[in-house]
């Protein structure tokens, strides 16, 4: 069966992540969403995403098709049940559509042909960009049990101490070094070729990404996830990193989420909770206005290619957008547009050719390349976020 994941109608509510990839690349637990559905499903699977993101993100339509929404993170229930249906079939939860059947003779599709079943079961769906750390500690524990079912971690080294360390799992050609592994409160995973530097202290759940480095001394609390090619250290709580950031240096990141391409200068921090206690509110795209999140702890959402300076102060509940620099003493404001340059004394435009040749230049110290498909994207998404930058 050919499956394709579609963005749903909640795409634009987990902007900024979702400027530069689909929904389903957003990374919770230890994979991302695509991941997840893949493991379950024993397929590949292509994406229905926005226009501009298609030439990076193609789709592949056969004669018949699963759709898939991919807000909702896949259980073995939910997959059992995907791969069962058949035409004019369609799953629902909560009066939002998760899966359909479709045929390439279908111009449109009518639910009201089609014969709808009700999915009873817990499913996990990601509707704003805060999900995704509030509701990683769940996502981690489901993915270290699809990961390592069946499979045998590599021998703990001698030289670290462990609580549970039946929770813990080392994949091939990972180092981890004279540290603490504590995995009472949820499991421990250590991607392929990572690295543990010595005195580190982790507190599961927690997930390091394959090549990632986490440097010495650093505290982490979970649930916090660290994707492939990052570095960190200094202090961090419930958080993810996607891919190829960096928070290598002294300074605190709690209830958090940083993209791909991110870099968190040294001692820089971010405030995750009001000092009267308050309800935190964090920047909508789709409403243009300041959310209620329902949280009482929650810090930094910072989408790909942007960084700070040393010692950034990141208010409570702060949204920085795409490809934006920050840097200067105070706080800068609660939401900072795509292609910012400046802080609390005020901003200006990132200009995109700068931007890219920074991108050119971060890409090259990775030994990877930024494409023509890559640059594309970011010259459009300067484009469609000019209304935000009104400096």
């Amino acid at each position: 069966m050919n499956y394709i994941l579609f963005d749903g109608t909640v795409r634009n509510s987990l902007l900024p992540l979702t400027f530069t990839r689909p929904v389903a690349e957003l990374r919770i637990g230890i994979l991302t969403i695509r991941e997840k559905w893949e493991q379950h499903l024993g397929f590949t699977t292509t994406t229905l995403t926005e226009d501009y993101l298609e030439e990076k993100y193609p789709m592949v339509e056969m004669e018949h098709n699963v759709m898939i929404n991919a807000s909702f993170l896949p259980t073995k229930l939910l997959a059992d049940a995907i791969a069962e249906l058949t035409e004019n079939q369609a799953i629902f939860i909560n009066g939002e559509v998760v899966a359909f059947f479709t045929n390439e003779t279908q111009d449109e599709v009518n639910f009201d042909s089609y014969e709808i079943i009700e999915f009873k079961n817990d499913v996990i769906q990601i509707k704003n960009t805060w999900d995704l750390f509030s509701l990683n500690d769940k996502a981690l524990k489901d993915d270290f049990e699809l990961i390592t079912e069946g499979r045998k971690s590599q021998p703990i080294p001698k030289n670290v101490q462990t609580v549970n360390e039946d929770n813990i799992f080392i994949e091939e050609g990972a180092e981890v070094l004279y540290s603490f592994l504590n995995a009472s409160t949820g499991p421990i995973y250590i991607g392929k070729n990572a690295l543990v530097m010595e005195g580190s202290l982790i507190r599961g759940p927690f997930s390091l990404g394959e090549e990632s480095v986490i440097k010495m001394g650093a505290k982490i609390y979970g649930a916090t996830t660290v994707g492939p090619f990052c570095k960190v250290g200094g202090e961090v709580s419930n958080s993810i990193l996607f891919a190829y950031s960096s928070k290598g240096h002294e300074g605190y990141l709690g209830n958090s989420v940083l993209g791909e391409w991110c870099n968190i200068g040294a001692d820089s921090n971010n405030s995750n909770l009001k000092n009267n206690y308050a309800e935190v509110k964090l920047w909508n795209y789709e409403t243009e206005n300041f959310a209620k999140t329902g949280l009482q702890f929650c810090g930094l959402i910072m989408a790909d290619h942007s960084k700070c300076a040393i010692n950034t102060m990141f208010n409570t509940g702060t949204v920085v957008g795409v490809s934006s620099n920050i840097y200067g003493s105070n706080f800068p404001r609660n939401f900072i547009p795509s292609f910012s340059w400046g802080g609390a004394q005020g901003f200006s435009i990132y200009q995109i050719n700068k931007a890219i040749e920074t991108a050119k230049l971060v890409y090259k110290r990775r030994n990877v390349e930024l494409d023509e498909k890559e640059i594309r994207i970011l010259e459009h998404i300067f484009e469609i976020t000019k209304k935000h930058r009104n400096f």
